[in-house]
């Protein structure tokens, strides 16, 4: 899952710290190590596998996790370098990369279900929109196995923008859904409009879940907003077998975590089909 950041505030120089500019530097570097990665082709995605809380043998769908190829060729996850980046053009730039590898590997692998991350910045950004475009004019049927998700705090950012881009591309049976729910701030008057497809828990709502009465009474909540709105429910973050169980019993239709896969360059598709699942 990608993580969306605001860009940090301009501050005057008379007031800016040396932390200030030991930030600013680390950014500019970690803006170039990207920009230099995408220059030279070093960038992938790491799928991840989403299993059925029923049968967690049966894939749903996978992610696809931008990575980011240091000179070495060692991938670099997305959380060491989207925050420096997000707010930035070159962000833009990532997001049509990853669009355009999974789109990718949709056409190539005729079975596969992927889900690929975006950021709302990314609905006006000509590039992003061709690629897209493009794509599902050339295979239609990619559409039906495509899922764009958005985290809540970019969602946020532009929701009508969101609201109307969502309702065009769903006819074209491409799914959304809401990633990291919970670790942002939603307006409960948008929700309805929104008309996501999935709903996924953020991961520090899970964590040790079985064992953490607050997470269990918050988790318990967010499935039932889920299920209200018809969305299918994705835990994020499942790294125990103890926790699984608790998530299969609490009735999440889906789970994503180390416990069953973690992410990597180099899937093996030649599985059985993944199962598709509604809400």
């Amino acid at each position: 899952m990608a993580h969306d950041n605001p860009p940090r505030p301009e501050v005057p120089p008379r007031l800016a710290s040396p932390l200030f500019y030991a930030i600013s530097e680390n950014d500019r570097q970690t803006i170039a190590m990207v920009r230099e990665a995408l220059l030279k082709g070093r960038v992938r995605l790491a799928y991840q596998p989403i299993v059925i809380s029923a049968d967690t043998s049966r894939i749903a769908f996978h992610e696809g996790l931008m990575r980011v190829l240091d000179p070495a060729g060692r991938p670099i996850p997305a959380r060491d370098f989207m925050a420096a980046v997000e707010a930035q053009e070159i962000g833009r730039e990532l997001d049509c990369a990853s669009l355009a590898m999974a789109l990718a590997t949709l056409a190539r692998v005729p079975h596969v279900r992927l889900s690929v991350n975006m950021s709302a910045r990314s609905i006006g950004y000509p590039k992003w929109l061709s690629i897209l475009r493009n794509a599902l004019r050339k295979n239609p049927e990619i559409g039906e196995r495509l899922i764009l998700e958005i985290t809540e705090s970019s969602a946020m950012l532009v929701p009508e923008i969101v609201i109307a881009f969502m309702k065009d591309l769903q006819s074209d049976g491409v799914a959304f859904a809401l990633d990291d729910f919970g670790a942002g701030y939603t307006a409960i008057r948008y929700f309805k409009d929104f008309a996501f497809d999935i709903l996924k828990i953020d991961g520090q709502f899970i964590r040790n879940i079985h064992a953490d009465a607050d997470n269990q009474v918050l988790t318990a909540a967010l499935v039932s907003i889920a299920r209200q709105f018809d969305m299918l429910c994705v835990a994020e973050s499942v790294e125990t077998l103890a926790d699984a169980q608790y998530l299969q019993a609490l009735g999440v239709d889906c789970q994503q975590g180390y416990f069953f896969g973690a992410p990597t360059v180099q899937p093996d598709w030649t599985g059985p089909p993944p199962e598709r699942q509604t809400a």
